[in-house]
């Protein structure tokens, strides 16, 4: 996410020709969006989205155990 935002307001200063960016290459303001199409192509062949979403998804399925729990008034308590 954080390489789009920078492709794009690479993008955006030289199309306006702020300098330094305007006085830059195509090449190297471009190259953020191929960077992550990259990063992407990475993190979907290794399974590395998949296992973020599925501790995201462990993460929220905890929480809502606990929160249940707490309610029914079954929380363990710590003995000193």
């Amino acid at each position: 996410m954080y390489l789009l935002l920078i492709g794009v307001l690479g993008l955006a200063l030289k199309y306006l020709a702020v300098e330094p960016v305007a006085g830059l290459s195509w090449w190297l303001v471009l190259s953020p969006f191929a960077l992550a199409v990259a990063w992407w192509a990475w993190a979907d062949a290794s399974g590395y989205t998949k296992r973020k979403e599925i501790e995201k998804m462990d993460g929220r399925k905890q929480k809502r155990i606990d929160r249940q729990r707490a309610a029914m008034g079954l929380t363990s308590k710590k003995r000193p």
